[in-house]
């Protein structure tokens, strides 16, 4: 399975692509999407720039899913419902592609990656790098999308895991969102 991994930003968007085979993952794919060269009171434009860079990810590396954070509210509101718009138009391409689209929270891709929810933006860069055997370490939004991504193949194997064992015993199979109550998927 190719699972895409997103850190949204509205100024800096991080994407991470990893193959997943059973307990092996492989770095296919990480970098940036950037609007910091469009003014800053030029939203659509930059929601534009957000929406066509990850369909332009999706169309180069054919992912077979998504994984994308969960922004909770800021302190600031107004930064957070401009967060929530650059989520939206993500949101929007990957389901415009027709990806199914999982959810995590930041800790819960703290906790998957690197075993600890507050870990700091260096932990999980090397974390990255040690669970992808990268020979650098990937940018910090970088690594957090290629952590969504890791924290996504985990939680697949472990819900295909039991949706296998369920469907064994001849017990109704749960919606993966009841199987797997840490993360959202739809």
């Amino acid at each position: 399975m190719r699972i895409l991994g997103i850190d949204p930003g509205l100024r800096t968007t991080g994407f991470g692509v990893v193959d997943s085979d059973g307990g092996t993952l492989s770095y296919v794919a990480s970098g940036t999407i950037s609007t910091i060269h469009i003014e800053k009171d030029q939203l659509p434009a930059r929601l534009k720039v957000l929406f066509d860079g990850v369909r332009e990810v999706v169309a180069r590396y054919q992912p077979d899913a998504a994984s994308v954070e969960i922004v909770f509210v800021n302190v600031n509101p107004q930064s957070t419902l401009l967060l929530g718009q650059a989520r939206g138009a993500i949101v929007t391409a990957l389901v415009s592609a027709d990806l199914p689209v999982a959810e995590y929270t930041a800790l819960q891709m703290k906790q998957a990656v690197v075993g600890y929810g507050r870990a700091d933006k260096t932990q999980i860069q090397e974390m990255v790098r040690r669970l992808l055997a990268l020979p650098g370490l990937p940018g910090p939004d970088a690594a957090d999308a290629l952590g969504l991504a890791i924290t996504h193949a985990h939680a697949a194997t472990s819900m295909a895991r039991l949706a296998q064992a369920k469907g064994v015993g001849g017990v109704q199979q749960q919606t993966q969102k009841a199987a797997y109550k840490g993360g959202r998927s739809r």
